[in-house]
């Protein structure tokens, strides 16, 4: 399990010298630079994107093709050695990438945009709204989100990808849409809210422009957390021989291994290689959490900075 990275959004950031706020992104892209942890975390995730943009030219072979001699170890023609089947190991890690990232990016966008549309709409429109849309969060959060996961796609088994997704946001969602209703409650009645009812405002434009761009802050923890947990949710998945387990991923390939006993026959790179890559693209989402961390809550910056920040204020 992640560790929880959702953090709410503190006051307002101080006003900088000349009288404009610096922005969220330039105040992030600050602390990612000056945050060794984070920069690190930072480095780590481009390295994956540039591996899954750039598959074509950095894997040596199709990682497919299966003509290669079968269970070699490392060499000059298969860095990684081949495996069961005659495969590189190594075009298929690097393949591999992007299914990893695509199933990060999506869960993490799709799972934070479900739950920020039930929580705050639960807390701005109250009443029966609150109560229905509380009633089946708190249902999804009692409910064990790995047993339920585990049967709905052993039910949908080999619907490619985009299932897993739905599934894994389908699950997910909950903890979040709690977060972000309980911030949007002590939002309700400031007083640019109460202008927008003045004005005349739609509700769900009102949710949308109004309130959602004051949570940028809940909106990036949650993403992060989201795609973590969609990173582990697919692999876990897909080892266990469920999702699509013929494609090219990560997963797949500690599908496979453990089923030829990779471990066992001299090919342990077959199997340790993506589980290491799945903890590395991991633990890059949890380390960028520290530079918003401090973005977010000026009480985590160090000492030098928050002296700054109180002069620049």
């Amino acid at each position: 399990m992640t560790r929880e990275m959702a953090t709410e959004v503190g006051p307002a950031e101080p006003v900088a010298p000349g009288g404009r706020h610096r922005s969220v992104l330039a105040n992030l892209g600050i602390a990612v630079v000056r945050n060794p942890k984070a920069l690190t975390g930072a480095c780590i995730l481009a390295l994956f994107v540039v591996m899954a943009v750039f598959a074509p030219l950095i894997a040596p072979y199709d990682p497919n093709d299966d003509s290669f001699a079968q269970g070699e170890g490392p060499s000059a023609a298969h860095l990684l050695g081949t495996t069961s089947y005659g495969q590189d190991i190594f075009s298929q890690l690097v393949y591999g990438a992007r299914q990893s990232l695509l199933v990060a990016f999506s869960v993490g966008i799709c799972a934070t945009l479900v739950s920020a549309l039930v929580g705050v709409a639960a807390a701005y429109v109250g009443d029966i709204a609150d109560h229905v849309l509380s009633l089946v969060t708190d249902i999804f959060l009692v409910i064990p989100s790995l047993p339920l996961l585990i049967v709905i796609t052993s039910y949908i088994r080999g619907g490619g990808t985009a299932v897993m997704v739905a599934v894994i946001v389908f699950t997910s969602w909950a903890y979040g849409a709690r977060q972000f209703r309980a911030q949007a409650l002590s939002l309700r009645n400031r007083e640019f809210l109460e202008a927008a009812r003045v004005r005349g405002e739609r509700t769900s434009y009102t949710i949308v422009f109004e309130i959602l761009p004051t949570m940028t802050g809940l909106l990036v923890a949650n993403f992060l957390s989201a795609a973590v947990g969609g990173i582990l949710s697919v692999a876990g998945l897909q080892f266990i021989g469920l999702g699509d387990i013929d494609t090219v991923s990560w997963g797949s390939m500690m599908h496979w291994a453990e089923n030829n006993q990779a471990l066992d026959t001299g090919i342990p790179l077959w199997d340790l290689a993506p589980g290491l890559c799945i903890a590395l693209l991991s633990a890059s989402f949890s380390l960028l959490n520290y530079a918003f961390d401090e973005v977010s809550n000026p009480a985590l910056r160090p000492p030098g900075r928050r002296r700054r920040a109180r002069r620049a204020s």
